[in-house]
């Protein structure tokens, strides 16, 4: 195995290129949901092989074994389910999201007919996916590595960052501040629950999240 500060190195090179590339395809390729989603499957599964090519560490081949406690992190999601969706409900009267449907149809190709798949695959394969590439590959390959702070700030950075592309056109620059911010704290509450070694708690939690973000979709899109 390849001794523990290259691993580090490797791992940290590999992220920023799988986000890059992704940042890149968000902000100049700009290809419609399912091009994009099958690109962002390749880029970020194949850094994660790329690793364990080159440092014969396996770790990230386990990161779906079974934790230990699931039934609090189940009770987490439905939590942040309930959170998000009550908080729209809550504050709608004062929140103008009516330009998301146009913005998505614009970049992302997506419509009111399109919506609900997109949004089945956001919630289930998506957030695996994230899950899988910022904890199951850099949190946990840099903690192996013996760089536990590292870990912690790079891949919660790395994850917020990687969805500046994502939220750069849907406001003010402060708002975008505060959003990675938010974000940040996210990916350190996701390390947290994926200490053990396993993506299972973040998944639940992050598909919670994103269940109730589509949700607020579902309705913006007069589908519910």
């Amino acid at each position: 195995m390849m001794d523990a500060k290259r691993r580090a190195v490797l791992t940290i090179a590999l992220v920023a290129v799988g986000c890059g590339v992704m940042a890149w395809v968000e902000g100049a390729l700009r290809p419609i949901y399912p091009v994009k989603s099958a690109l962002k499957i390749a880029v970020f599964l194949g850094c994660a092989g790329l690793y364990v090519l080159f440092s014969r560490d396996f770790g990230p081949l386990q990161a779906f074994r079974r934790p230990r406690q699931i039934k609090l992190t189940a009770l987490l999601a439905a939590g942040v389910l309930v959170f998000l969706l009550g908080g729209y409900l809550l504050l709608s009267p004062w929140l103008d999201l009516s330009a998301i449907p146009e913005n998505l149809a614009a970049k992302e190709g997506i419509t009111r007919e399109t919506f609900p798949l997109a949004a089945a695959y956001i919630t289930l394969c998506n957030s695996l996916l994230e899950e899988y590439f910022f904890r199951g590959f850099a949190f946990l390959a840099l903690y192996r590595a013996g760089r536990e702070k590292l870990a912690w700030g790079f891949s919660a950075l790395a994850f917020a960052l990687y969805h500046v592309s994502i939220t750069s056109n849907w406001g003010a620059p402060g708002l975008i501040v505060l959003m990675v911010a938010g974000l940040t704290a996210a990916g350190l509450l996701f390390n947290w629950l994926d200490r053990e070694g396993s993506v299972w708690p973040s998944w639940l939690v992050h598909m919670g999240a994103n269940l109730g973000t589509n949700a607020v979709g579902l309705i913006l899109f007069g589908i519910l």
